[in-house]
């Protein structure tokens, strides 16, 4: 068992790799989704991967998968029937929200409207105070009244969701017992487990998000572990967390909202594994695929985290305009600019790219398989950037007449000529890019200048040199497997888990020495899940957090706690200036006069992390590198038009070669596109690491 296969379902490509944990050698595939039965991609590119290799299915060792199946389900509102459960008098928690509007001056704003509908949002006469004491006890003849409503809606999933829950759960576990003695099938989410954290709109979101697609979930798992064990595959099938760790598909089905950031977070973990091989970890991640372009900010060989962040917004920019999820996640902007986003015109006349995208069925006009619509892929293709006959290294030949047909329509809508509108589309796009990343470096505070975009995915090493020039970037690295990097990153990832409980309280001496008996349940948790996923006792890691704020304030920060046992600590000299110390590299000042006070305790319980090793160059090729066609007209408008550009074949490119642009790399994944100005080197691990000259090129 020497092979680990990671696959990632997008909303138009389907990428796998495996890795051959005895040679270092590394195998891809990629493949157009097929949406409607996503096992059906995933099998076809298994079969591949294992003949390539090969291997036989019962020499993997493990398989990692990543999907967006929660994410669209979300926006698409396709889950399953809801009720939500909750204390008398707080049904309309979801629809009141936070009392706020995202855009103060528009007066036809647009909210999201609840997963539930008022009347399956059901309440029962209980009641728990803030400290977890119990005001009014839970009847079970007030849940028996329930049943007839649940059971002539044809309910398939409930969020039971009590005040103060997180605090004290005995009431929402015994209204799920009485619940599962009814009906065996329903599947039920309690917010004590899905998010046991203080702000109640937040956690009934999330609680209800959970159970929505719950049934969908669980169906899609089972559905890809019995194509896998046909195929002779049997063992788990273990699903990417938003938060960069793996877990079992038991862990994932009974909280599938933890899936809802996987692929882009299997990106990022790719982007750390790869600078770190090659020592540079102040990056900018840049994954563009086929419907969407993902950034996020690595700082330190760290990406940035988050606790909190929104899905299916009414305007993706607007933050306030979705549905909250209290989840931990790796924090990255996601905007629809894909190979595949739909070029427009608005009612100015102005030309838009996205959020909607062709997709995989029928994808973009130069696919041949039925799309009209003007795209990105589709500008590229006119513009010389991709070769219409190397497209997924030549399994997938690209329709020129098609592209120029979808991109007539809007040059004649724009009174350009069809280089002009397809020059437009990379142009808007890249912009579109430029200004969303800008905005998240800056709201990072992070130094563009120290960092290098690590761009990916099938289209981001084709538009990565205008990103990297206009945010003054070190320049830009594409590694091997560009285009199917984020299926790579399931493999460097450990098995792992976040636990979280809210415990509002103000920091003393006393405090200190109680919170060893919360993180002590949290860890116990935390054990039990990872030996349901095989880790060993001897190889569990546990690192404790801990939200904290000033008295006062009405959010916090995450703090790294760096003990096993708070207790034996003394507050103001140990715990006190450590939190100052995180608060300044935040804000730049601490008010160290003020009282602290915490509010939820956090612990990540983490299995060892897979040891991957992959090949490296054994010398320098570049004679023999050039592709037969030698060269072909690419498009580079600060050069005035079309040059003739060499074409280089990507997957012979050794170390020590050094190239000049123009320049373009072709891959069976993705290529390369290198401007008039810059210069290129491949290095030892098969990157290609781009700095930038003076013209811009692109």
């Amino acid at each position: 068992m020497s092979y680990r296969i990671g696959f990632d379902i997008g909303g138009t490509f389907t990428d796998l790799v495996l890795v051959d944990l005895l040679s270092g050698r590394l195998t891809s595939h990629k493949t157009l989704t097929t949406p409607s039965e996503p096992a059906k991609a995933v099998l076809a590119g298994w079969r591949a991967l294992l003949e390539d290799a090969g291997a036989r299915p019962e020499d993997v060792e493990a398989a990692i998968h990543g999907t967006t199946l929660v994410t669209n389900a979300l926006i698409e509102r396709r889950g399953a029937t809801t009720a939500l459960i909750t204390t008398a008098g707080f049904r309309d928690i979801l629809e009141i929200r936070r009392e706020m509007r995202y855009d103060i001056y528009d007066l036809l704003i647009e909210l999201p409207a609840p997963l539930v509908p008022r009347p399956l949002r059901l309440e029962v006469a209980e009641r728990v105070n803030a400290q977890g004491a119990v005001l009014t006890p839970l009847h079970g003849d007030d849940l028996s009244a329930l049943r007839p409503a649940l059971a002539d809606a044809e309910v398939r999933a409930v969020a039971i969701c009590f005040l103060h829950a997180y605090k004290n759960p005995a009431h929402e576990r015994a209204a799920a017992a009485l619940l599962r003695s009814w009906f065996p099938e329903m599947r039920i989410s309690l917010s004590s487990d899905v998010a046991p954290e203080i702000r109640e709109y937040e956690r009934m979101s999330t609680t209800v998000c959970n159970a929505y697609v719950q049934p969908m979930v669980d169906t899609y798992l089972a559905e890809m572990r019995a194509a896998l064990q046909a195929k002779g595959y049997d063992r788990d099938v273990y699903l990417m967390l938003s938060s960069g760790g793996i877990a079992t598909s038991t862990t994932a089905a009974r909280f599938p909202i933890r899936l809802v950031e996987s692929g882009p977070a299997a990106g990022v973990l790719a982007a750390v594994f790869h600078g770190d091989r090659i020592g540079v970890r102040d990056l900018l991640s840049f994954d563009m695929g086929g419907t969407t372009a993902k950034m996020c900010v690595i700082k330190d060989g760290r990406p940035a985290m988050t606790t909190q962040f929104e899905v299916a917004r009414a305007h993706r920019f607007k933050r306030g305009s979705g549905l909250p999820v209290q989840v931990p996640s790796v924090e990255l902007i996601e905007i629809g600019a894909g190979g595949g986003s739909i070029a427009w015109i608005d009612r100015l006349g102005l030309l838009k790219i996205g959020p909607a995208s062709a997709g995989a069925d029928p994808g973009p006009a130069c696919y041949g398989l039925g799309g009209t619509s003007p795209t990105v892929t589709d500008a590229n293709l006119l513009l010389g950037y991709l070769n219409p006959d190397y497209f997924l290294g030549g399994r997938m030949p690209l329709d020129v007449q098609a592209a120029e047909r979808a991109l007539g329509s809007l040059a004649s809508s724009l009174d350009r000529t069809v280089t002009e509108a397809a020059w437009a589309v990379h142009h808007v796009v890249n912009e579109n890019m430029i200004g969303a990343t800008r905005v998240h470096v800056a709201e990072r505070g992070a130094d563009p200048r120290r960092l290098w975009l690590m761009a990916f995915g099938g289209a981001g090493p084709a538009h990565a040199y205008a990103i990297a020039r206009a945010l003054r970037l070190r320049g830009y690295i594409c590694p091997p497997g560009a285009g199917v990097t984020s299926a790579l990153g399931f493999l460097t990832a450990p098995v792992s888990f976040e636990f979280s409980r809210s415990v509002a309280s103000r920091l003393s001496q006393d405090t200190l020495a109680a919170l060893d008996a919360i993180f002590a349940d949290l860890i116990d948790e935390g054990r039990t899940t990872l030996s349901e996923a095989g880790v060993a006792d001897a190889d569990m890691r546990f690192s404790l957090q801990a939200d904290l704020r000033h008295v006062g304030q009405g959010h916090e920060i995450i703090v790294n706690l760096p003990w096993e046992r708070l207790g034996a600590l003394d507050l103001d000299r140990d715990v006190l200036p450590h939190f100052y110390a995180a608060y300044e590299r935040a804000y730049g000042h601490a008010h160290r006069h003020l009282a602290v006070e915490l509010t939820t305790c956090r612990l990540t319980a983490t299995g060892p992390a897979p040891r991957i090793t992959l090949n490296e160059s054994e010398g320098t090729v570049t004679a023999h590198a050039r592709h037969t066609a030698r060269s072909r007209r690419a498009y580079f408008a600060a050069s005035g038009g079309y040059l003739e550009t060499p074409i280089y074949d990507r997957d012979r490119l050794e170390g020590g070669t050094r190239l000049t642009g123009p320049a373009i790399l072709e891959g069976a994944d993705a290529t390369v596109v290198i401007p008039p100005g810059a210069s290129a080197e491949v290095d030892r691990f098969l990157n290609v690491v781009v700095r930038l000259g003076e013209e811009t090129g692109a």
